[in-house]
């Protein structure tokens, strides 16, 4: 094969996007906004960039798209019948774009994730005509599933949940079994209506597998539409700065933060956010501050919950760190964080009564704790608190927990009993985010940090009544 596909993993959002080259001349797809990386990668292919392409208007981040045609002058192509207030070229259903001599790019509508929703079938030059290599398929078909129908507004997900697998079943009648599927969505995104069952597909893969093939539309519909939980709040943000036309990011540092300015921000009500693994913010972090680690989907959970514009200090172990962080966030549209700080938590304190400690355990030890012997050091739990989300929760949960999806904790304190509280996910991560709130509330809490599969083996009974 001539044309070569290379894919660009943005795995903290779950998203991936694409840049297809001839050797020569390179199309680019549903870029990220950080675009040094797509720009380092044509470079090392030493292909000229002549297209950039959008499947549709994002709703789970902000593009880089216009920010690489400002860069690169490239063809920008978005979908005619999707508003913008940028230039572009439109394209619609059924317009073919001659890149090279090599490949051409073949647009065809597949509603569903949206309304103006496109895909692109790269074609390459071949002895006998053009050959469908694969389909960029954005947030249509993914791999083992399709995306979500529910972000444009609830009274639209089941129209376009039957414009979804009319979508998917055209590119199934369209392109031979052999063609690759490369879809933006799927592995960890919110716009994905489950997650991705594999690393890579094909269209004959998909017929045997993905759902949307295997249903009719009115069991598709029902199907999907049932499955739908809750994502996150920044989406509300993403389209209209897509649509608007996002401005060039600035990853420059920004201005240090001292003790005494970290604990004028806690004081404010802004945002401190300690980026370092959760056993470390346990063992010691600035009191008032929030642990979101960066081995996680910080970004997500930071953006779902803060209120959008308050400011963002970042405190980190090191400086690249704190650059990692920023990267993570001008992708959701959080763009300069107020200050930073690097170090250790004594550096961020005035001293010792400014830091405070997590207690830390795990499945067994709130079993052993449930039969009256908490292991030692360990307030007994009056409140198990379950932090996922709602189909989490119906899939089956500790008998007798309080459940309070993650994303509600800040307006619902008030809901949640008095007395310690023991608060556990899916693995840790959330439950430490959680935590972390509950403390700066003056909550007694008790971080479980270990992974639910762990709890019924180790003798916690669960209900699995939807």
């Amino acid at each position: 094969m001539t044309v070569q596909v290379s894919v660009i993993t943005t795995s903290s959002l779950g998203d991936r996007s694409y840049l297809a080259t001839d050797g020569r001349i390179a199309v680019v797809v549903d870029p990220q906004r950080d675009i040094d990386r797509v720009l380092h990668l044509a470079g090392a292919a030493s292909a000229r960039i002549s297209h950039v392409v959008e499947t549709h208007l994002h709703n789970d981040y902000v593009s880089g798209g216009l920010d690489l045609v400002r860069l690169t002058g490239a063809n920008y192509l978005v979908a005619a019948a999707d508003e913008a207030g940028f230039d572009r070229v439109p394209v619609g259903d059924g317009d073919i774009v001659e890149v090279s001599a090599a490949m051409r790019l073949r647009a065809v509508a597949t509603p569903g994730h949206t309304f103006h929703h496109l895909s692109y079938v790269l074609d390459e030059a071949t002895e006998t005509g053009w050959t469908p290599v694969g389909v960029f398929t954005g947030g249509s078909l993914l791999f083992g599933t399709t995306g979500r129908t529910d972000l444009l507004g609830a009274g639209h997900a089941h129209e376009l949940a039957e414009r979804q697998h009319t979508s998917a079943k055209r590119l199934a009648d369209l392109l031979p079994d052999g063609a690759q599927v490369w879809p933006t969505h799927g592995f960890g995104s919110f716009c994905s209506a489950s997650q991705a069952d594999a690393p890579e597909s094909t269209i004959g893969r998909e017929k045997q597998v993905n759902p949307v093939f295997r249903l009719a539309s009115t069991e598709f519909v029902t199907e999907t539409l049932a499955g739908l939980d809750a994502y996150p709040a920044y989406y509300a943000h993403m389209g209209e700065a897509n649509t608007t036309g996002p401005a060039p990011v600035d990853l420059t540092p920004v201005a240090r933060a001292d003790a005494a300015q970290l604990r004028e921000r806690i004081a404010a009500g802004e945002w401190v956010v300690d980026l370092r693994n959760r056993k470390a913010y346990a063992a010691s972090h600035l009191a008032g501050t929030v642990s979101l680690g960066l081995d996680g989907p910080m970004a997500t959970w930071l953006g779902w919950l803060i209120d959008w514009g308050t400011p963002v200090t970042l405190l980190a172990e090191t400086p690249e760190q704190v650059a990692d962080a920023q990267r993570e966030l001008v992708r959701i549209g959080i763009d300069r964080p107020a200050a930073q700080a690097t170090g250790t938590p004594g550096q961020w304190a005035d001293g010792p009564t400014g830091l405070r400690e997590l207690p830390v355990t795990d499945f067994p030890a709130l079993a052993s704790a449930q039969t009256g012997e908490p292991p030692a050091g360990l307030p007994t739990p009056q409140v198990v608190l379950d932090v996922r989300l709602g189909n989490e929760w119906r899939d089956g949960h500790i008998d007798g927990a309080v459940h309070v999806p993650l994303p509600e904790l800040p307006r619902r304190m008030a809901d949640i009993p008095v007395g310690t509280v023991w608060v556990h996910c899916g693995s840790g991560y959330r439950a430490a985010f959680a935590a972390s709130l509950l403390a700066n509330a003056g909550r007694d809490v008790v971080l479980v940090n270990d992974l639910f599969g762990n709890a019924e083996p180790a003798g916690i009974r669960l209900d699995r009544r939807a």
